[in-house]
């Protein structure tokens, strides 16, 4: 028996089935790029501290609050645990039901960070048990100052009552300092 199957070489009109140069560059290229955007945001998430963490969920939070007491018409509160370190909300319509599921989901500060204390106004400061913040649907909060630490590291968030931002500080600041600069 003849075998009548002819042999073709590699180049004999037979094209071999693989990437070009061209395609490769651009997937590498794609990749470097998404490389370039994630690392630094991953770099920091890994790298920040939980006191950085922490005045980051705080200032979201109260934007949020903020915005949503106007745009529903409710009160809604930011309740402050200074025993626990636990921080939760709830609109002031919600069932005490509610509430009590709101505070089971209550945001948990690390181990390390603590909520030093909350002054309120110049009589009134809290250093233990419970402290909550108003924020009213009339674009109104209840000026408040809270004084966070992580072992030798302080920071200070002052909520002001018409302003629809949080004034960090990366130290301890005192509130009749923060008054007088006013």
């Amino acid at each position: 028996m003849l075998n009548n199957h002819k042999r073709r070489s590699p180049g004999a009109g037979s094209r071999e089935k693989g990437f070009t140069l061209i395609e490769l560059g651009v997937v590498i290229f794609l990749i470097g790029l998404m490389l370039l955007i994630a690392v630094p945001k991953v770099r920091d998430t890994m790298l920040s501290s939980g006191l950085e963490t922490v005045v980051n969920h705080l200032t979201d939070t109260v934007r949020e609050l903020r915005s949503d007491a106007v745009r529903n018409q409710i009160d809604y509160i930011l309740h402050l645990d200074l025993d626990n370190n636990l921080i939760w909300t709830y609109s002031v319509d919600m069932t005490p039901e509610a509430i009590d599921n709101m505070k089971k989901h209550a945001f948990k500060l690390q181990e390390e960070v603590k909520i030093m204390d909350i002054y309120f106004s110049e009589e009134k400061k809290a250093t233990e048990g419970e402290a909550t913040i108003r924020f009213s649907r009339k674009n109104y909060t209840q000026p408040a100052v809270i004084h966070l630490a992580e072992k030798d590291r302080r920071f200070t968030l002052v909520f002001e009552p018409f302003l629809n931002s949080v004034k960090t500080y990366d130290k301890y600041i005192d509130f009749q300092d923060q008054m007088s600069d006013e």
